[in-house]
């Protein structure tokens, strides 16, 4: 599927709580991304960032997986056939090396980001 052809209101990510804390592990949905390359990067600094916040000293990477699974986030672009960014495809190469802090940036990506410096601007 091409960036050209974004379905309406943008590109769509989906963050689940692999905790099960959240009906249907379903944490929220965020639209918005104009092209499926920035769904896409930010679904993998997303869950970046949260596989480093399971992280601890001296942990081995069977234990930050473990620990993932059982209290991080993954993410999906939704209503993608063919370009997604999935997470199985870098787990492995995630919890073996520690990001560095740009790995992690998400918020820089997040469009709710421009609608809050919009908000901002109108008051």
């Amino acid at each position: 599927m091409s960036d050209l052809f974004a379905p309406p209101g943008g590109w769509r990510v989906r963050i689940m709580d692999l905790s099960g804390g959240a009906q249907d592990n379903i944490t929220e949905e965020i639209g918005g991304f104009p092209t499926l390359m920035q769904a896409n990067e930010f679904a993998r600094r997303y869950v970046r960032d949260s596989i480093e916040h399971c992280r601890a000293a001296g942990m081995s990477t069977k234990d930050v997986l473990e620990a993932w699974f059982a209290f991080g986030e993954d993410a999906v672009v939704l209503d993608v056939e063919e370009g997604g960014w999935k997470s199985a495809t870098e787990l492995g190469d995630f919890v073996d090396r520690p990001a560095a802090p740009e790995e992690r940036d998400w918020r820089a990506l997040d469009p709710r980001l421009d609608d809050e410096l919009v908000d901002e601007d109108e008051d």
